[in-house]
């Protein structure tokens, strides 16, 4: 093991992405991350922080947790990550038109509601009348 490796703390990860210890666990359990044991005690390396800087990236995109597994397996393929960053540049590109289709749809159905509501409001000015 090298003399130089730092270890994070389950504390120190929780402080330094916001996130908790459960998550952690659960993203452990899931095999995203893999942090060393000694006893009970996890220690988080290097390795771990920039994991978790891609599934907490990810999963702010909208990623699923299948999709942030592959992403992340590729990291591995040995390539300094080309395949990796190929992979995940396409899945973004996907999700951005994804997004735009589901917000064309959203902006309808505002338009759509506004108007109903514009005629539920003819309808009971007149009432009131």
């Amino acid at each position: 093991m090298d003399a130089e490796r730092r270890f994070y703390s389950i504390g120190e990860m929780c402080d330094a992405f916001g996130v908790t210890a459960r998550a952690l666990r659960f993203y452990e359990d899931e095999e995203l991350i893999a942090p060393e044991r000694r006893g009970t005690t996890r220690l988080y390396t290097d390795r771990d922080r920039a994991r978790l800087t891609w599934i907490l990236r990810g999963k702010s995109v909208g990623f699923s947790l299948n999709d942030i597994r592959e992403l992340l397996d590729l990291y591995d393929v040995g390539d300094q990550q080309h395949t990796q960053m190929l992979a995940t540049r396409d899945r973004c590109r996907e999700r951005v038109v994804a997004l735009r289709r589901q917000k064309k749809d959203i902006d309808a159905t505002i338009a759509e509601l506004e108007e109903f509501c514009g005629f539920l409001d003819e309808r009971l000015d007149q009432k009131d009348s």
